[in-house]
């Protein structure tokens, strides 16, 4: 009986070990495959991840009204951009294993790269409401895979006091014209430009931009830079471009490429410069610093073709994506809807953000700043260029800004840059 009662016991034992075994790895794969729901509690967290450092307040504003407003959810919001690399951020998260819920993809190029992570859209109930223009960056094969953040543009902003100071009473629409003025205010003492040149983006998508969108037909051009049939070096539209970058290092402050897009903003904002490159994202910070401050928009003219030149740059920023493994993608589909549907999230995108809606039934508001309204008029008229940066080849935008930044440095010379933007397009195209 004492052989057969310990064999017993260490029957019992073993069978304690292996259900324990089993239970863990229960328990694990349930922590794996529920990773977005809180420990008892059964409530759901969507992981959002988004670029614009510029409503990362406002969204901290808006994540306590939805939590409050949709109990059994919470949102976990991370912002990256402004100087950091939105991209390289978000590629490093998936291969971490710390895949988000919703995050942002730019549209074109972009939709290819993370096409196989995103959800089909296109039965969500906010996607006729959508301008058909927004929707064109995020369609493939007639499906959308891509909520419009907004609608932006950018262009110089200027200090219309500080040029009323230097005697300017025209605002210049040629590059001729924006030089005589950027000599009146120095004749004032004061100075031009302050240019945030530390920024890869500011140089390789918005300034570059400029280059392709004012070709005769950009989307010829580079079609031509993906099948051979066409160059950046000896293109005259790069040429020309490559002259009002020389002039804005000529006529700004000192240390350009130092000068980060905080330092940039915050510089123009306290009127130690009269213009900079930037779109109306930046007024909700702006007005943080400066809430008095006069401003407006002029364009970025290359040649002294007045007509041609009086435009600005204005498109789509981003888009809201749904990740289709998420295990919480009907919750983050409702979040989207409720931010372009309900009175509190159109609210939050008019007055808080104070974007440009992307949306046909969301009215601008009056809030949208001067900035903004600028944009609104010269869209109305049709004075627009478009955003082509969204179809650089992937990875094309960071080596574009570092060929420019070495070209203001003095390391290459005009040729050499023109070169190596396109020896950049040729070795990263399909």
């Amino acid at each position: 009986m004492k052989r057969y009662g310990k064999l017993a016991l260490i029957t019992l034992l073993a069978f304690s070990v292996i259900m324990a075994g089993c239970g863990k790895k229960e328990e694990n794969s349930a922590a794996d495959k529920g990773s977005n729901t809180a420990a008892g509690s059964g409530t759901k967290t969507i992981k959002i991840f988004q670029f614009k450092v510029e409503i990362a307040e406002a969204l901290n504003k808006l994540k306590a009204d939805y939590e409050a407003d949709h109990p059994g959810i919470k949102l976990d919001i991370q912002t990256v951009g402004g100087g950091s690399d939105y991209g390289a951020a978000l590629k490093a998260k998936f291969a971490g294993n710390d895949e988000p819920d919703i995050f942002n993809v730019g549209g074109y190029q972009d939709l290819d790269t993370w096409f196989n992570n995103l959800e089909d859209l296109s039965d969500q109930p906010w996607v006729s409401d959508v301008t058909d223009v927004a929707k064109e960056p995020m369609t493939k094969d007639g499906k959308l895979y891509g909520q419009p953040m907004n609608v932006e543009g950018y262009g110089f902003i200027y200090n219309k006091d500080l040029f009323a100071k230097a005697g300017i009473t025209e605002t210049p629409k040629t590059l001729s014209e924006l030089e005589a003025a950027c000599q009146k205010l120095q004749e004032a003492g004061i100075t031009p430009f302050v240019n945030g040149y530390m920024e890869g983006w500011v140089l390789g998508n918005h300034a570059l931009n400029i280059a392709f969108a004012q070709q005769d037909d950009p989307n010829t051009f580079i079609t031509g830079l993906n099948d051979g049939t066409a160059k950046i070096p000896g293109n005259k539209v790069f040429d020309e471009w490559v002259k009002l970058l020389d002039l804005t290092v000529k006529y700004g402050m000192k240390n350009p490429l130092t000068t980060d897009y905080n330092t940039e903003v915050t510089a123009f904002a306290n009127g130690e410069a009269a213009m900079t490159q930037q779109g109306n994202w930046t007024q909700v910070q702006i007005d943080g610093i400066n809430p008095d401050l006069n401003i407006g928009f002029l364009p970025m003219p290359i040649n002294d073709d007045a007509e041609k030149n009086d435009k600005l740059p204005v498109g789509v920023p981003n888009n809201w994506v749904v990740n289709k493994n998420s295990a919480v993608k009907d919750e983050a589909k409702e979040f989207l809807n409720w931010l372009v549907t309900s009175e509190k999230g159109r609210k939050y995108i008019t007055d808080d953000f104070k974007f440009i809606p992307a949306f046909k039934s969301i009215p601008a508001g009056d809030s949208l700043g001067q900035l903004g309204n600028d944009i609104m008029s010269y869209s109305q008229a049709g004075k627009t260029l478009s955003w082509e940066f969204n179809k650089y080849p992937d990875g094309a935008m960071n080596e574009f800004g570092s060929q420019i930044q070495a070209y203001i440095a003095g390391k290459s010379n005009k040729d050499q840059m023109l070169e190596g933007l396109q020896q950049t397009w040729d070795s990263l195209k399909k």
